[in-house]
């Protein structure tokens, strides 16, 4: 009985440091330029590129790079980025739609080049 735990324990360690291991050698982290002025941008850029389990960001006011961390095997900075632009914010790999960025509130409306 006693081996036949230790067995089903080893088995149970070894598979979870499998998917760990897995997991890790998909991350990816690289930044990307996003415009946008306040908070509130923050929160929606941030809300936009976030899919629980395949990607982070965290967006930066004062340097306004953003950070993306997700899982190559899934997702792409530029299809991240396409999700950024929809919620009306420039990147430098996609630019928002006239119709998106004017759905943006009048704080959030930032210079656009």
């Amino acid at each position: 009985m006693k081996k036949s735990l230790l067995k089903i324990i080893i088995a149970i360690t070894v598979l979870l440091s499998t998917t760990i291991n897995a997991q890790t050698e998909n991350t990816k982290t690289e930044e990307i330029k996003v415009s946008g002025n306040c908070g509130m941008c923050k929160k929606t850029i941030e809300k936009a590129g976030n899919i629980k389990d395949v990607a982070t960001v965290v967006w930066n006011k004062e340097t306004q790079m953003a950070t993306l961390t997700y899982d190559e095997s899934k997702i792409n900075k530029e299809e991240i980025a396409k999700r950024i632009a929809k919620a009306g914010y420039d990147t430098e790999l996609v630019k928002a739609k006239d119709e998106d960025y004017n759905n943006l509130p009048g704080c959030c409306q930032y210079d656009r080049e």
